[in-house]
């Protein structure tokens, strides 16, 4: 497995946010925490919540819960540095949070441009299990070295409301949701009694090579064993044999194109969307290789 990292600072630069340069340089141990987390800031609303294309398919500046996932995956990298903003963000999660614990899928858009069609048509009312799940599953990893993310009231309320949800589930939920019910039961797996059962069960909708296709996406759009199971020593591990894992590692190692990125197989909802996606995925990517002994 042959990855050229010289090459990725130069198609960062031509294809990324600050923020995912700074990330960059983060993961290569070349930057910072505060740096990564200045450039965090320039997503981030007086309320405490991020907006601004922080998800680079919901352009619109108002805080988003779709948004919050991803500040909360900056907030795990910059480990072992603690930052008020997180705890911050729980309190503005915990503001929007509907009574029955459960985050709205999106909330109403100021600026609707740009913004793909999931997002601007997301009900405002009702609780999504894909947003609370895959945002408290990287809020429990971020509260591992932050005891304000740890303590807070939201995030009590958005595991209940998971665990709840998932052991109601009777069919196979939709592939996004299987993720990242997935991801939050193995971020909990060690705290909450229930999980690993739970675990057990989402597992059996898993094919046995991983790949999971994306009902209503792109032609080729799938997830793969590395969206579930990105890091070794994992419960989640367990759902895949060990030739699964190292196949598909060889396929994201292979997956670096010419110019020194990766991209993604979803849809593209605008030429900014576009682009950082690309840079996004590429930190992303790097990370997963890293985290597995790759590079």
């Amino acid at each position: 497995m042959n990855v050229n990292l010289s090459v990725i600072p130069g198609f960062l630069a031509g294809h990324a946010r600050v923020l995912d340069r700074r990330r960059h340089d983060l993961l290569m141990g070349e930057g910072d925490a505060a740096g990564v987390l200045a450039a965090l800031d320039a997503y981030r609303n007086a309320d405490g919540g991020y907006g601004w294309g922080l998800e680079a398919d919901l352009r619109s500046p108002e805080s988003q819960p779709g948004a919050a996932l991803h500040a909360f995956e900056v907030f795990e990298e910059v480990a072992p540095v603690t930052a008020p903003q997180a705890a911050a963000l729980c309190d503005w999660l915990d503001s929007v949070t509907l009574p029955d614990g459960g985050l709205p899928f999106s909330l109403p858009l100021t600026v609707s441009e740009a913004t793909a069609p999931w997002w601007s048509g997301g009900d405002a009312t009702s609780s999504s299990l894909q947003i609370t799940a895959i945002s408290a599953a990287v809020a429990h990893r971020v509260a591992v070295h932050d005891p304000a993310v740890a303590a807070h009231p939201w995030l009590a309320k958005a595991t209940r409301y998971c665990l709840d949800t998932i052991a109601g589930l009777e069919e196979a939920p939709h592939a996004y949701v299987l993720l990242f019910a997935v991801r939050f039961l193995d971020s909990v797996y060690d705290t909450q009694p229930r999980a690993a059962d739970l675990l057990k069960r989402l597992g059996g909708h898993i094919p046995a090579d991983g790949r999971v296709r994306v009902e209503g996406g792109t032609e080729n759009e799938a997830l793969r064993p590395l969206d579930f199971a990105p890091d070794p020593g994992r419960p989640v591990r367990d759902l895949f044999e060990p030739d699964v894992i190292a196949a598909d590692l060889v396929r994201l190692a292979g997956e670096q194109r010419d110019d020194g990125g990766w991209t993604v197989d979803y849809a593209r909802i605008s030429p900014a969307g576009a682009l950082e996606w690309r840079g996004a995925i590429t930190v992303a990517s790097l990370r997963i290789l890293r985290a597995n002994g790759v590079i």
